[in-house]
């Protein structure tokens, strides 16, 4: 029987789906970012949500400030979104998932931060050193959270760092946007200046559908999604396309210059 993984990033109890038979071969995007990055001085490079307590157990991050030299200004992270018995085999407790992520946060932003660096937490110690390279973006990538929960949101608003969701309904992102933009603004951070993010896990297809998911259907139809999406202060989509991902640029490009 295959696993079960949970798709809406985070959150326990949250929809779960058969991991697809691509998941059997994955590349680790830090090592696939530093291999782009180095052939190009003109594309933004991101990734989608990474686990960063399962990063924190690499040389993953050597990695990362690595690609950050070149052109990759951006990446997003969140706790782990796996079942407990892949966070054991990574030697994390499911009990310091969100206390661990924010503190892995805070000691990324120190270690991206000018030398000399030192940081004393509850599960991170790094003694006072000089850490490089530094990323080529001041204060490193711009971070996205991924949330699948109250909790999660909250946290990411907390931190001042910037919000990406699965869409699967408005209703739903309407009201994790709002939990995300009073936490920031509690927190002290301007809510207007924090980046929102939606992931479609679809494709934009070339004829009209008759139902159909947000940001789904044809470029007539995800545009007019766009509209909302904006109204909501998003201000990217990307969409996870579950085929033929080349296939999807000749549409993708017409709503860019729809």
């Amino acid at each position: 029987m295959r696993p079960t993984v949970p798709i809406a990033l985070g959150g326990a109890g949250g929809r779960v789906m058969d991991a697809p038979e691509a998941f059997g071969i994955v590349y680790d995007p830090i090592e696939t970012l530093g291999y782009v990055a180095a052939r190009t001085s003109r594309i933004t490079l991101g990734t989608s949500v990474l686990d960063a307590l399962f990063q924190a157990q690499s040389s993953s991050r050597a990695g990362l400030r690595r690609s950050t030299g070149s052109a990759m200004v951006g990446s997003s992270w969140r706790r782990p979104g796996l079942d407990g018995a892949g966070i054991r085999a990574a030697g994390v407790s499911m009990k310091r998932r969100g206390a661990g992520f924010e503190e892995h946060i805070l000691a990324m932003r120190d270690v991206w931060s000018p030398d000399p660096v030192s940081f004393e937490g509850r599960f991170y110690r790094i003694p006072e050193a000089d850490i490089g390279p530094k990323p080529v973006r001041p204060g490193g990538p711009r971070l996205m959270s991924g949330a699948g929960s109250t909790a999660a949101a909250e946290r990411a608003g907390r931190l001042g760092v910037g919000l990406t969701l699965v869409i699967f309904d408005w209703d739903t992102i309407r009201e994790t946007i709002e939990t995300f933009r009073t936490a920031a603004g509690a927190a002290g951070h301007d809510p207007d200046t924090l980046p929102i993010m939606l992931q479609v896990n679809g494709n934009v297809t070339a004829e009209p559908l008759d139902e159909r998911g947000p940001l789904l259907g044809s470029p007539e139809q995800v545009a007019a999604d766009l509209d909302q999406a904006r109204e909501l202060g998003v201000e990217h989509v990307y969409w996870n396309s579950d085929d033929d991902p080349l296939g999807q640029l000749p549409l993708l490009q017409q709503l860019r210059h729809g």
